[in-house]
């Protein structure tokens, strides 16, 4: 087995690159942007519906994206039918659909890519997560990198 690096900045990067590149051709064809497929993997997952204004901050906030760039993707989801224009967001018959081809075929692919031991996948859970949260609490100004990291 190959050595590895230590787990940095440049690691995750690269993690994220690749996993991106994978959808990347997954969406192609389907009209369907990044930003939108974000809107509707969230609005799968929250099957009872989220009010447009709570759905677009929380994802901005999770991806660090402006707000209004969510809230252009959540329109044009729903202006393409797959989303509900009114009221709380949730995805339509033909959303769902589409949701579920996209997903089905990305699920083959990321089944493949996280074959490892159940403790090994929860670790890098762990160390990832605490790592989100520390960024998160530097970039929200509630703690310096210095202590964030400590």
């Amino acid at each position: 087995m190959p050595g590895y690096p230590p787990l940095s900045t440049q690691v995750i990067g690269q993690a994220e690159s690749a996993l991106g590149a994978l959808l990347d051709p997954l969406l192609a064809g389907t009209r369907i942007t990044f930003r939108q497929w974000l809107v509707l993997t969230v609005t799968a997952g929250r099957g009872d519906g989220t009010g447009r204004d709570q759905l677009a901050a929380r994802i901005a906030d999770a991806r660090k994206t402006s707000q209004a760039e969510i809230e252009a993707a959540i329109a044009e989801l729903a202006a393409a039918g797959l989303v509900t224009a009114d009221g709380p967001v949730v995805l339509t018959d033909t959303g769902q659909a589409a949701y579920q081809r996209i997903r089905g075929r990305l699920d083959e692919i990321t089944t493949r890519l996280f074959d490892f031991p159940a403790e090994d996948l929860a670790t890098a859970g762990r160390v990832l997560g605490i790592v989100t949260a520390r960024a998160n609490a530097v970039l929200s100004g509630q703690a310096s990198p210095r202590l964030a990291l400590g």
